[in-house]
């Protein structure tokens, strides 16, 4: 057998081998997670770091019957009963909808395709993301790591935006991956359409397309064709104007998606607060909002309750700095509280406690290479950034807990290459004293 041969035949039993793996990885997460779906079942009940998923549920609801993006009762955060809502994902209403249209009003049904979904797409693109930068090795474990990661399985059968959202992050990051490396009209259509689907999701990923196309530019420089990312932008306002016509329409306000970032700057940076962020006991949020405010619609106090928030940080920045700083806290829990659930507890250490160390030192590791890492490192410090300048929490970090995965996976095979490495070296000089 010539070596050409030999080498050809190693490559495919190396890739025969790798698939095996993939597929058994793919097979635990979705195992995991629908059986995780079973056990919340078919009842959307109020769950720790969940209660979105009660609104969506009734929004699904009442588009069902006609009645559009509106609640039958007075609603979160100021919606008052039967008037227009735009302050949650439009896109992801319309999926559950879409889903208990066909399957009848069962929450257990969009809990399983969603399982079916993020079982099979979330380990794929974690591989995919990782092979990018690191070995075969590394890109199995990192998909090994998102498959067991405890908060990721518990967040995918519920009814709420961040299986899709996480799915639309790393998609959007192993597009545009793939554009640098081969620039071409098809890849910025499914880059600006993976992009739009996110921004209907979640709008805060607006705030991170700059970066990603200023970050294509960098990589790409002289070779750079204007017109793709042109396209980019242009299958993204696609994405957005309908709802934006839509809310002109039902508002007389303009709104370029959600009616949600008023409110969170507002509540997330009032004088209430100091420098931590926690409501005094006996108040809500809804007691913050000044009465003479509380007559408009929702689309223009979300604007009014902007402009409330910008003032606090104007007149007292010193605050603002400590209490951005202090958000930290609850941002980058890892530890069990006694003001935390049972389940919370477990989630949170047996997920971001228990990988955080590995997450770090692959950090570390990363920066012999840190062009290749460039656009990870982007998403992870500008979304931290947006949510630690406005409103901070766990269920907002999940994002960059799946990007920090990669990193994960580099710190563990090479931890274990170091131990193999000891082990043998210890092996090796008992042998050379028996033999000597």
């Amino acid at each position: 057998m010539t070596p050409q041969r030999s080498n050809v035949l190693t490559f495919q039993r190396s890739n025969a081998r790798t698939s095996r793996w993939l597929l058994l990885i793919i097979v635990l997460a979705t195992l995991l997670r629908l059986g995780a779906a079973v056990y919340l079942g078919d009842t959307v009940e109020v769950l720790p770091g969940t209660y979105d998923q009660v609104t969506y549920d009734a929004l699904a609801r009442r588009v069902l019957t006609g009645h559009g993006f509106s609640y039958a009762t007075e609603w979160w955060p100021a919606t008052p009963a039967d008037e227009p809502t735009a302050h949650f994902s439009f896109l992801y209403s319309l999926y559950l909808a879409g889903v208990y249209a066909v399957f009848g009003l069962h929450p257990l049904a969009a809990r399983l395709l969603q399982a079916l979904i993020a079982g099979v797409l979330m380990p794929l693109l974690l591989y995919r993301i990782t092979r990018r930068t690191a070995n075969e090795k590394v890109a199995l474990v990192a998909a090994g790591i998102g498959a067991v990661y405890i908060y990721f399985v518990y967040y995918t059968v519920t009814l709420m935006t961040e299986t899709f959202f996480i799915l639309a992050v790393l998609a959007g990051l192993e597009l545009a991956f793939s554009f640098v490396r081969q620039p071409a009209w098809k890849g910025a259509l499914f880059l600006g359409l993976v992009l739009g689907a996110g921004v209907l999701i979640r709008q805060t990923l607006l705030l991170f397309v700059p970066f990603l196309l200023g970050w294509i530019v960098w990589e790409l420089r002289s070779r750079v064709r204007w017109g793709h990312l042109l396209l980019v932008l242009l299958v993204i306002a696609l994405f957005i104007a309908p709802w934006t016509i839509r809310n002109y329409i039902v508002f007389d306000h303009f709104v370029l998606l959600n009616t949600n970032a008023g409110f969170a700057f507002f509540w997330a940076n009032h004088p209430i607060h100091g420098t931590y962020s926690a409501l005094l006991e006996g108040s809500s949020y809804q007691d913050l909002i000044p009465v003479e405010l509380r007559s408009l619609n929702e689309a223009e106090l979300d604007s009014a309750l902007m402009r409330l928030g910008l003032g606090f940080v104007w007149d007292e920045p010193g605050r603002y700095a400590l209490l951005c700083l202090n958000r930290t806290v609850e941002h980058f829990k890892f530890w069990p509280s006694p003001d935390s659930s049972t389940i919370s507890n477990i989630s949170r250490v047996g997920s971001f406690g228990l990988f955080l160390p590995f997450m770090l030192y692959g950090l570390v590791l990363s920066f012999r290479k840190w062009r290749a890492y460039l656009l990870p490192y982007l998403f992870i410090v500008v979304y931290c950034g947006i949510h630690l300048l406005t409103w901070a929490g766990i269920r907002y970090r999940l994002p960059v807990d799946a990007v920090l995965v990669p990193f994960a996976g580099l710190a563990v095979v090479d931890l274990v290459g170091r131990v193999r490495r000891r082990w043998r070296g210890a092996a090796t000089r008992q042998d050379d004293k028996m033999t000597g």
